[in-house]
């Protein structure tokens, strides 16, 4: 009895002084947890973080606030078995970043290695200097996938008029946590970008120009006047070489075929060939000086091109349920008209563009839904080019109107009376009180049928008379609006499967000389964009000439390496302006 009564009392003492130490234990872990809060609060708070070069994150700091709010504040990085893994993983994110065309420097990656290094040493009392480790990372990361998904600007302070974003698309903390608890973390950058199809062969290009780049030394072709198929050169096998490191002549073909090396060979042309048409030139095999520009820009400046095109494609907002769209490529001159753009192989319709001129009527980027076409359409003359142009022209000559199959109206619209040209109703128009529009007719500028997308700058997509220009291949030619070579497929592909219309009804309606106008069932959402290389339907990555500086521009607006506003790229349901209104 006294035996069993000693060992109780030896299990009730152990129970108790377990008790008190799991007590202990527990008040110091609780403890911690809330200096460890404190501190992290304090740097959220502050908005200032000692460790990065852009030390003011307050861009970031709601989504830093939600990450840690999600872990109630406390270390995601650091103080756990699994620290030195995930932070490794991170890193190698940040580090990789220039394969999406960032600047991995932006992200502080040298400052994180030294400072992560330490603090995984670092003694768990060591709270504020675990907290400033942990929200650095946190931050660098958070840099980085904004950046990633939504671009690192706001496309409307360069002037580029693109729709904003109603929300947010992306919930960039939500998908760290969720990266966290799954140990997916390097799947991160997979699951920021965008989902664009031309972005993922954008990517796939910068690797392989980096690649090309490495091992290919560039080329300082020269040629006096033009280097013609069968003629002579001493720099043909030097030009073989680089032409096969491009990928625009099989090495097999160059190694079989180019027998006098000396010789501008046919397989030789044909790798020219392939080389202009990638860069906006006529591919006409002759290596003249516009040619030997191109072969000779560094294929640094190619990269650059292709990680502004990265850049831009950032910006566009993710269009859900569209299987119609049309896109203009400004630099490119070209047009893509695409149906079934959810499906794996969409049908394109190809054609080309005249833009605007370079130097001062440029066509503007611009996202719009086209609404209407209009067959045999009047020419309602904007006021600059009445001002410029038109109003000179008929002081010295009042039958220049009439020539140009011109009339004065009150009003622009199919209603307007037309007014007796006299002194009295040219100083109405010097004043503004008169308008001029041209009619319907093999002279209209614009052609036999324009396509419309109400939008602030008043541009549209039209047929020409003057069709001569589509065989250049730089088309910076008109006032602003954009002119298509093959008017009759734009106008099918923007009518099919709607009532009436097929080929031969659109065939009749722009042989009519009477105005038409019919109103799209179903709209078309239309892109103007401006990106200076391309991946295009058959894979061919194109480059094209900065017509309108626009890269240049875009290069500075990245050097200021600021945090971008949610502010500035989204825009709040209030805010939401309605679609311009269609008058049939």
């Amino acid at each position: 009895m006294i035996q069993r009564t000693k060992i109780f009392a030896s299990v009730w003492l152990l129970l108790m002084l377990t008790t008190f130490s799991i007590g202990l234990l527990s008040a110091e872990t609780s403890t911690q947890d809330s200096n460890v809060s404190k501190e992290i609060n304090n740097i959220i708070t502050a908005r200032l973080h000692p460790y990065l070069k852009l030390s003011d994150f307050s861009n970031r700091t709601e989504d830093l606030d939600s990450l840690y709010k999600r872990f109630n504040y406390q270390l995601l990085w650091l103080g756990n078995p699994h620290s030195s893994k995930n932070t490794e993983v991170i890193i190698n994110l940040l580090t990789n970043a220039s394969s999406q065309g960032l600047n991995p420097e932006d992200y502080d990656i040298a400052q994180l290695k030294t400072k992560l290094n330490a603090a995984l040493a670092l003694p768990q009392t060591n709270y504020k200097e675990l907290a400033l480790s942990d929200t650095a990372l946190s931050i660098a990361l958070l840099r980085y996938l904004h950046d990633l998904h939504y671009g690192r600007i706001n496309p409307q302070g360069i002037n580029f008029n693109l729709q904003l974003r109603d929300k947010k698309t992306l919930d960039i903390p939500v998908l760290i946590k969720d990266s966290l608890t799954l140990n997916t973390l390097s799947k991160l950058s997979e699951l920021a970008e965008p989902k664009l199809e031309q972005y993922q062969k954008l990517k796939s290009a910068l690797a392989a120009y980096r690649e090309t780049a490495a091992k290919t030394s560039a080329l300082k072709f020269s040629v006096k006047g033009k280097l013609r198929p069968g003629e002579s050169h001493p720099q043909l096998l030097e030009l073989e070489k680089y032409l096969v490191g491009l990928g625009d002549l099989a090495a097999n073909s160059a190694a079989d075929s180019v027998k006098d090396k000396l010789k501008y060979t046919p397989d030789l042309v044909a790798g020219i060939k392939k080389f202009q048409l990638r860069h906006g030139l006529g591919a006409d095999g002759t290596i003249g000086p516009g040619t030997v520009l191109a072969l000779n820009e560094p294929l640094s400046k190619r990269i650059t091109q292709i990680e502004l095109a990265l850049e831009r494609l950032r910006w566009l907002p993710e269009l859900s349920n569209v299987n119609r769209s049309i896109i203009v490529n400004i630099p490119a001159f070209q047009l893509w008209a695409i149906n079934g753009a959810d499906q794996s192989a969409p049908e394109v319709t190809t054609m080309r563009v005249v833009v605007g001129k370079a130097l001062k009527n440029q066509t503007p980027v611009l996202m719009a839904q086209m609404s209407f076409i209009e067959f045999s359409p009047y020419w309602n003359v904007p006021k600059n080019i009445l001002k410029d142009e038109i109003l000179p022209k008929l002081v010295r000559n009042p039958g220049y109107l009439l020539s140009q199959n011109m009339e004065i109206v009150s009003s622009f619209g199919n209603s307007a009376k037309p007014a007796s040209v006299n002194k009295d109703s040219i100083e109405k128009l010097k004043k503004g009180l008169l308008r001029v529009r041209q009619k319907p007719g093999g002279k209209n500028s614009l052609g036999k049928v324009k396509f419309i997308f109400p939008n602030k700058d008043d541009v549209y997509l039209h047929d020409t008379p003057a069709n001569s220009l589509f065989s250049k291949s730089r088309r910076d030619f008109s006032h602003g609006c954009v002119r298509v070579e093959n008017p009759k497929a734009l106008a099918e592909f923007a009518l099919k499967n709607q009532g009436k219309w097929n080929a031969d009804t659109i065939q009749k309606a722009m042989k009519n000389p009477a105005n038409q106008r019919v109103i799209l069932q179903n709209p078309i959402p239309v892109l103007f964009f401006y990106t200076t290389t391309y991946v295009d339907q058959n894979n061919n990555l194109s480059f094209y000439p900065d017509i309108y500086g626009h890269d240049e521009i875009l290069i500075e607006a990245l050097k200021k390496n600021d945090d971008l506003s949610d502010r500035s790229i989204f825009v709040s349901t209030s805010e939401i302006a309605a679609p311009p209104a269609v008058n049939p």
